[in-house]
């Protein structure tokens, strides 16, 4: 049995805090933003890949604007909208916590498709890259939740259960890890194995990426205790899981009309 007693702070100089959150951020990025490339110059030969090459670097900036935007939003619509509907001030507040993966997607769905649009580039493909790297940064995110000691799991009495001591002295699943190796390492794997194929379609990531990362979210939310300000929406169903779920459908739909335009 393990004692959660990590410092979410890694570095304090007094006046200036450096997080392992916000290094998870950055380093996503950063190892996204290079891996990225690499799968546009495999993908497509020189002459193809140059505009998407050339564009990548501005794209980052569009999805980190996107990214935070559409995280903040989601998480006050989804998750705490009652709260700061009263303190409308604190949705600035950003350094305090409460983003949300889902409103994130979104948020980089929106910003990739006015991007796309305004480059003339294809949406879909740009977000199949994007989906093929995405799962680094919530590698990266997952374990920083779990250094934070936030997202924590359920009770339980597996000999792999942490305690994370200032929540409670209870053993608990460490879900943050779970999550961490399904959405970030299972998802990375299927989503390259599913781009570097011979016969790849454009938009096969995207609809993969939603219907993999809502089925492995799920699975992750049984052993995650549902965030106290909602609970669960009805029987064993956190938010998490309904937008999950979503997701998963609008995959299935978007393979579904791939398939159609084929024929």
């Amino acid at each position: 049995m393990y004692t959660h007693n990590l410092d979410p702070v890694m570095f304090n100089f007094g006046f200036f805090e450096i997080r392992w959150y916000s290094l998870a951020y950055i380093f996503g990025i950063i190892i996204g933003w290079w891996y990225g490339k690499k799968i546009i110059e495999r993908k497509y030969t020189f002459t193809q890949g140059k505009p998407y090459l050339k564009n990548f670097d501005d794209l980052i900036t569009y999805l980190i604007i996107s990214l935070i935007i559409g995280g903040r939003l989601g998480y006050i619509l989804f998750y705490n909208f009652e709260y700061y509907f009263i303190n409308p001030i604190d949705i600035f507040k950003i350094w305090e916590g409460g983003m949300s993966f889902h409103g994130g997607m979104i948020g980089i769905i929106i910003g990739t498709y006015f991007f796309a649009s305004k480059k003339n580039l294809k949406t879909f493909f740009l977000l199949d890259i994007i989906a093929c790297v995405a799962p680094i940064g919530i590698f990266f995110g997952r374990i920083a939740n779990f250094i934070n000691g936030e997202l924590f799991g359920k009770v339980t009495n597996v000999k792999w259960g942490v305690i994370f001591s200032k929540i409670d002295m209870l053993p608990r699943h460490p879900s943050q890890l779970y999550e961490a190796f399904l959405e970030g390492i299972m998802l990375l794997v299927i989503m390259n194995l599913i781009i570097l194929k011979k016969n790849y379609k454009i938009g096969l990531c995207s609809s993969n990426f939603l219907i993999f990362y809502g089925f492995f979210r799920i699975i992750s939310e049984v052993f995650r205790e549902p965030d106290t300000q909602i609970g669960y929406l009805f029987g064993a169903i956190s938010m998490g899981s309904f937008l999950s779920i979503i997701m998963i459908l609008i995959g299935f739909l978007i393979l579904k009309i791939l398939k159609k335009n084929e024929i």
